[in-house]
């Protein structure tokens, strides 16, 4: 039990389900929707709004507006993962051409193509070996951009670092124990900080999934945690309090990090999941193996297919979505076991919710406008209690 699990609140409304969600500089977040036949929000001229602005300072939201200004990607992608470069470009790999039968390869397309930094793409879709061995788990791959330039990416059980600059794999991995970790069956991926105490070591934590895609199929309480650019990398492997699949993994400012939302049984899909886990899971990356888990605080809402958490500006994080139906529903009935959410929740975590917790003062950024690789320089007060930064 942990003496200090932090707070989880409903705060507001998201009135777009929230499939994804972006923070913007100003710190405020988008909430953006696949097109639905119904949302809860319209705008100025009648049209049910797909998108929303919420403010998580005042906990208003409104509905904004697409333009579309006519680029396309190379070819069609449904469930791609994106990822920018060093250079600033976007990497974007996987998806299916017509969100058909993964099984039938005909469907699928296991390739990737690279957008400017204005989203045009450069031409050109190029098969990328992984995704072909990993399918019918082949969508939504995770991907993480390393201090080397290069991807790690990993899609079914098996990843390989990439070079998006050459278009190479420059590293075979170990295949990582335990169930199917993507798409249908996602689990979460995290790279894990990055600091002058563990040398800049990059080390990605991965955790939850499944066997099959089916309501009844349990989820996979393993994790595997690896260094990729260690000489001979191998997995090592820990496990959660319990399975879990479509769970979330948000780095905490402390260094943690916190794992929520999801299911124990199902997986991804309309209807496909069952036994949601209310409680978040937080994750000391340095403590030993074993004693790395904790329990924190519970949430009311389950937050199943098409959830997002995000941290905020702030330290705290924001919850919202779940819609595992195909079209919105209101309310629970013996077809649609769980509703479709808009309700937003914010999680203050217990490094800012616990008794005498401080916060930096007269933060000053020496700049603000940061070029890539260059220096900058970072002011604060730290309050006269503060042990650790």
């Amino acid at each position: 039990m942990n003496a200090n699990p932090g707070n989880s609140d409903i705060v507001g409304q998201s009135d777009v389900p929230a499939m994804h969600a972006a923070l913007m500089p100003n710190g405020r977040v988008v909430f953006l929707d696949k097109v639905e036949d119904y949302t809860q929000l319209k705008l100025d001229n009648g049209q049910f709004a797909y998108s929303s602005e919420y403010d998580p300072v005042t906990n208003q939201v409104a509905g904004q507006a697409w333009s579309e200004p006519g680029s396309q990607l190379d070819t069609a992608r449904w469930y791609p993962t994106l990822q920018t470069i060093p250079d600033g470009r976007i990497f974007v790999a996987s998806g299916s051409l017509n969100g058909l039968d993964p099984t039938v390869k005909s469907n699928n397309n296991p390739t990737y193509e690279i957008l400017d930094r204005n989203g045009i793409t450069s031409g050109g879709s190029t098969t990328l070996p992984l995704l072909v061995k990993a399918q019918p788990y082949y969508m939504y791959p995770f991907i993480h951009l390393l201090p080397t330039g290069d991807l790690f990416i990993l899609a079914s059980k098996s990843s390989v670092l990439f070079s998006p600059s050459t278009g190479a794999t420059t590293k075979t991995l170990p295949d990582l124990p335990g169930d199917y970790r993507t798409c249908p069956n996602t689990g979460g991926s995290t790279l894990l900080p990055l600091s002058s105490a563990n040398n800049w070591s990059s080390s990605i934590t991965i955790c939850g999934g499944g066997a099959s895609q089916d309501i009844t199929s349990p989820t996979d309480a393993s994790c595997g945690r690896i260094s990729p650019l260690d000489a001979n990398p191998t997995w090592e492997m820990d496990a959660m309090p319990e399975g879990r699949g479509m769970v979330e993994s948000v780095l905490l400012p402390d260094g943690t990090v916190l794992w929520l939302n999801g299911a124990n049984c199902g997986t991804q899909g309309f209807g496909l999941a069952a036994d949601p886990t209310p409680e978040a899971l937080i994750y000391d990356p340095e403590a030993k193996l074993g004693a790395r888990w904790t329990r924190g605080a519970s949430s009311e809402v389950p937050r199943l297919y098409h959830s997002v958490a995000l941290l905020l500006l702030d330290g705290r994080v924001l919850v919202a979505g779940s819609n595992p139906n195909e079209m919105p529903v209101l309310q629970p009935d013996a077809a649609h076991l769980f509703a479709t959410e808009f309700r937003v929740e914010i999680y203050t975590p217990p490094s800012i919710s616990r008794p005498g917790a401080v916060r930096p003062t007269n933060i000053t950024l020496s700049s603000l406008t940061l070029a890539f690789d260059a220096t900058f320089n970072l002011s604060f007060t730290a309050p006269a209690t503060a042990t650790k930064l």
